[in-house]
């Protein structure tokens, strides 16, 4: 069997930049930088950044709603998180410590922190993201460390048979090996840095890396007229050897929801960079999506797009939207004074 790709689909490249803020917008940055301060296979070090800026309908400087910083400390080798903090604190993460990233921890975190889910805060989106940072961290190494000693070291683990758990390992796809495991022939590409030149306050402050690291971005633009139309990217990169980063999963969301009800009435996913031939298949399936309201969508997702009709890191941005409403309440209140 051998998995049939439509002539035309195909991850198109990186976008070229982040493009311009709109007047009357509100957009949410995250990122988590992920890096090994004592060197490879030691703990894993994540950087959290994330913040909310509302550009003002009139014009004017830029008003930032609300901003987050979070630092975790996980093991390498088990995703357990051993320590972690946030500012402004929230003594209340404490209780994610011991938890392993993945459903484990996403489960732990829906009861333990569920304040922080009600508000749709940025440290929410931030907290929701360690399952997926930890699982990917490790795609860094295949930029820095020797071929033959990565495959050394990826033949003495388990097969793991990836076969069925997303669109781009159905079966017959190219991206697995005879056992089910997957292939180590990413398809990566160059990606010009998030910041625009022209607008410094296009992102968070951004952090400088240069040694083996990671890096999860995600930017939702949010505007509401006739409709509310988002617009949003998502992108893991590494930075490699000789200066700049490489990117092995990008995509562009845009989409508009009824602004009375939520409910999502059209939504477009474009495939920028993806590691297999196949992965831009899942592009298709998110008409699957529409009439779910936007509150919902962190539940839905993982019900509609599970296993061969999803994609883990398309289903990560829609389910990030989930968050949308929360954005539209606060560029209400702060651009229309009937609303405070």
């Amino acid at each position: 069997m051998v998995v049939e790709i439509p002539i035309g689909l195909v991850a198109r490249g990186p976008a070229d930049a982040t493009p311009a803020r709109r007047p009357g917008s509100v957009r949410r940055t995250s990122t988590i930088d992920m890096h090994w301060p004592e060197g490879p296979g030691t703990q894993l070090r994540l950087l959290g950044r994330a913040r909310d800026l509302l550009t003002p309908n009139g014009g004017g400087a830029p008003v930032v709603l609300r901003e987050d910083t979070m630092r975790a400390g996980v093991n390498s080798a088990t995703r357990v998180i051993e320590t972690i903090e946030a500012n402004p604190s929230r003594p209340h993460l404490k209780k994610l410590i011991g938890s392993r990233g993945g459903s484990n921890s996403r489960a732990v975190l829906a009861e333990a922190i569920a304040d922080e889910a009600a508000a749709g805060t940025p440290l929410y989106l931030m907290l929701d993201d360690i399952a997926g940072s930890s699982l990917i961290a490790g795609f860094a190494y295949s930029r820095w460390v020797d071929h033959d000693l990565l495959m050394q070291a990826v033949n003495a683990r388990p097969v793991r048979n990836m076969t069925g758990i997303c669109t781009g390992f159905q079966p017959g796809s190219g991206a697995l090996m005879p056992d089910g495991s997957a292939k180590w022939n990413h398809q990566v590409r160059p990606v010009a840095p998030l910041l625009r030149a022209d607008d410094p306050a296009s992102w968070h402050v951004l952090e400088e890396i240069t040694d083996m690291a990671m890096r999860r971005a995600r930017r939702i633009d949010v505007h509401v007229g006739d409709l509310i139309t988002i617009d949003s990217m998502f992108q893991d990169s590494s930075t490699v050897p000789a200066g700049g980063r490489v990117a092995v999963h990008e995509y562009r969301l845009t989409a508009t929801a009824d602004p009375d009800t939520g409910e999502l009435l059209t939504i477009d996913a474009d495939p920028r960079v993806l590691p297999y031939d196949e992965c831009p298949l899942a592009s298709r399936n998110v008409g699957k999506m529409l009439g779910t309201p936007l509150s919902e969508l962190r539940t839905v997702v993982p019900e509609k797009l599970a296993g061969t009709e999803g994609c883990t890191h398309l289903n990560d941005a829609i389910r990030a939207l989930a968050e949308v409403p929360v954005l539209i309440r606060a560029l209400r209140e702060n651009n229309d004074p009937q609303h405070r």
